[in-house]
C-alpha cells in the first residue's frame, strides 16, 4: 500500500492562497454570482429607464443603436442563466454534489475556447485590430493614442494580455476540475467503505457461536500410558 504524506495530500487538492480546491470553487462561484448580479441590476435599470443608457448613432459614430429592447432581454436572460449556473456550482461544492459543478465547468471551457479564438484571430488577422479601432466612436477614451501606436507593438501587447487572461482562466478551470474529482472520489470512497462494512458484518459469525462450535468439535487428548 502506497503511503501519502499529509502535506502532499493537502497540496494536491490546494489552489491559490493555499485554499482547498473546494473552498476555491465556492469563492469562485460567489465571485461570479456577484458580478452577474451587478450586471443584471444594470440591465434591469437600463430597461426601466432607457433614456439613461441610450446612445444615438451620431454619438457612436455609426448608424446603429447601442442596445435595443431585444438585445436587452437576451442579455438579461443570459445573466439569469449565469446566476443559476454559478449558484449550482457554489451549492454543489458546498454540499459535495459533483454533478452540480458540471454546468459551471462547461461554461469555463466555452469561455476559454472563445478567448482562444480571439487570440487566433488577432494572430492571423492583425489588421483587424486597426479596423476595429477605426470603427470606435471619436469620444472613445484614448482612441487617438491607440491609433498612433505601432501596429506590430499593438498586436504583441494584445496577444500578451490575452495570453495572461488565458493562463488565469486555465488555472481556474483546473481548480474547478480538481474540486469535481475530489468530491467524486470522496463520494465513491464513502460508498466503498459502506459496502465493505456490510459484507464484513454478514460474513463473520457471532463470537459466541464460533466459540461454541470450536469447543464441541475439539476432542480431549488420549490418556498418557507409560511404557
Amino acid at each position: 500500500m502506497k503511503m501519502v504524506a499529509p502535506w502532499t495530500r493537502f497540496y494536491s487538492h490546494s489552489c491559490c492562497l493555499c485554499c482547498h480546491v473546494r473552498t476555491g470553487t465556492i469563492l469562485l462561484g460567489i465571485w461570479y454570482l456577484i458580478i452577474n448580479a451587478v450586471v443584471l441590476l444594470i440591465l434591469l435599470s437600463a430597461l426601466a429607464d432607457p433614456d439613461q443608457y441610450h446612445f444615438s448613432g451620431s454619438e457612436l459614430g455609426g448608424e446603429f443603436e447601442f442596445m435595443d429592447d431585444a438585445n436587452m432581454c437576451i442579455a438579461i436572460a443570459i445573466s439569469l442563466l449565469m446566476i443559476l449556473i454559478c449558484a449550482m456550482a457554489t451549492y454543489g461544492a458546498y454540499k459535495q454534489h459533483a454533478a452540480w459543478i458540471i454546468p459551471f465547468f462547461c461554461y469555463q471551457i466555452f469561455d476559454f475556447a472563445l478567448n482562444t479564438l480571439v487570440a487566433i484571430t488577432v494572430l492571423v488577422y492583425p489588421n483587424s485590430i486597426q479596423e476595429y479601432i477605426r470603427q470606435l466612436p471619436p469620444s472613445f477614451p484614448y482612441r487617438d493614442d491607440i491609433m498612433s501606436v505601432n501596429p506590430t507593438c499593438l498586436v504583441l501587447v494584445i496577444l500578451l494580455f490575452i495570453g495572461i487572461i488565458l493562463t488565469f482562466k486555465g488555472y481556474l478551470i483546473s481548480c474547478v476540475w480538481s474540486c469535481y474529482r475530489y468530491i467524486n472520489g470522496r463520494n465513491s470512497s464513502d460508498v466503498l467503505v459502506y459496502v465493505t462494512s456490510n459484507d464484513t458484518t454478514v460474513l463473520l459469525p457471532p463470537y459466541d457461536d464460533a466459540t461454541a462450535v470450536t469447543g464441541t468439535a475439539k476432542e480431549p487428548p488420549p490418556p498418557y500410558v507409560s511404557a
